[in-house]
Formats: C-alpha cells, structure tokens, sequence
C-alpha cells in the first residue's frame, strides 16, 4: 500500500512553491520552540541514543538538523521530492541524510528499517496531516522502524486545535497568510482524535510510555502580533515499557 497520488501530488506542489528561506513555512518554527521542548521529554526517555535517529514526514528538514547536532546519525525522510531538495538545500554541512519515504509502503519503509537497524524516531504533525486510510499504515512504518530496541517521540494537533484553527479561518482578515497555501494545495489538518491518536499506536504493537501535552508553535502571528500556537499532544512509544513508568498527560 502506498498513499494516493492526490495526496502525494498535493504535498509536492505545496513543496515546490514554498519558499527556501527559514520560517517561511506555517510550521517551520525555530528549533528552540519546537524540537529542543520536545527532547526535553523525548531524550530522557531514549535508552539508546546511538542508534540512529529518523525524522518522519521532515519537511525542509529544520528540526532534523538540529537531531543532527545532538545524535550521531540522522536520517529525515519525507513524502515529497520537493521537500528533501529543500531539506539538503538548507544543511549544505551535511549534517543529516535526507530521502524520500512514502510511509505508508511497508515495503518501502522495511527497507529502510534493513539498512539503518532500529532506530529512534521523531514524527512531529505527521499522523493529522495523513489521510484517513493512511493513519494506521503510517502508525505501523514507526513501529517497524523502532523495532525492539527504539523509541519514538509522536507529537500531532490536539482536539482543541480545530477551534483554534476554525476561528483563524473566520477571522475578518481570514486565514493567516502561511497557512493558505496548505489549504489551497488541499492538505488542510484531519481530524484524529486524542484517544484516536494512541489507538493508532497501540494497534501498531506499540506501548505508550508516556504522555503530555505542549503547545505546537507556528511562524505566523495574530493581527494583534500574538504568535500563533496550537494545543497538541504528545506520546513516547516503544515496543516495550522498558520498566518505566507511564507518565499520565500533562
């Protein structure tokens, strides 16, 4: 199974228009707002930090670049060519390896897990973005790629998110001006639901191993200067508890 080219086409055209310099997309926020919180939960809970690193669904490849400074070995894969051409365009030290990876082709994503072994995974924004048939398919591609001995750290939108988002919409001076290409290339947010969003993992024969919530921070502001920032969720994961305890959200 692989994702429908409509949705693969959608990604590409959003890729292919967006602008190379940093922060120009919706979400591309700074690293210091983003992946260094995340690590804060993520890192403490990894029990083999060298093993290779893999950002999943890496966009322009901001956050995998600064996994890159941390890990010794990082791979960003993403759906959309253009994107991995964004990605190594803007890490010309060679920080991190970048390719492409349809998530939701087993096979593909098999291959992958072969040649790195298993690794620890960051996916920020990933699951919400995927089509609904896709959700579980990619859910199953961290699982594979973790494998026994990984962890992965699963951060998506919140239900809160979507009234946040629909009063941006309904906003007089309408969607902020980077979110609209997301919509206009039709990747507008799904819908995954809290509880909906640790189905998808446990199915996959994942536990969770802890849970939270943290602002999801964007690049946009309000008309009022107000950085816009969106409730999200986030899950650590792995195929075994590693005698922690879970950690209730937060």
């Amino acid at each position: 199974m692989s994702v429908t080219s409509r949705y693969r086409d959608a990604w590409e055209g959003f890729w292919r228009e967006a602008p190379n310099e940093p922060g120009a997309v919706f979400w591309d926020a700074e690293p210091a707002l983003t992946a260094a919180r995340h690590l804060a939960h993520f890192a403490p809970r990894i029990d083999l930090p060298d093993l290779p690193m893999v950002d999943l669904g890496c966009g322009n490849g901001t956050q995998t670049r600064y996994l890159a400074e941390r890990y010794p070995q990082v791979t960003g894969v993403d759906l959309s060519l253009a994107a991995v051409e964004h990605a190594r365009h803007q890490d010309p030290r060679g920080l991190a390896e970048f390719g492409r990876l349809d998530a939701a082709d087993a096979e593909a994503v098999a291959e992958l897990h072969t040649r790195l072994g298993d690794a620890n995974v960051y996916v920020r924004g990933v699951l919400h973005q995927c089509e609904p048939a896709d959700r579980q398919p990619v859910a199953d591609a961290i699982a594979t790629l973790v494998g026994t001995a990984g962890r992965a750290f699963v951060v998506e939108l919140a239900e809160a998110a979507k009234p946040v988002l629909t009063g941006l919409a309904a906003s007089p001076a309408g969607l902020p001006p980077k979110l609209r290409p997301v919509f206009a290339h039709g990747i507008a947010p799904g819908e995954v639901t809290d509880d909906a969003l640790a189905g998808l993992l446990t199915t996959a024969g994942l536990t969770v191993l802890a849970e939270g919530e943290l602002p999801l921070t964007t690049t946009e502001f309000t008309a009022e200067g107000r950085r816009i920032e969106l409730p999200s969720r986030w899950l650590v994961v792995g195929a075994t508890r590693s005698g922690r305890d879970r950690v209730p959200a937060t």
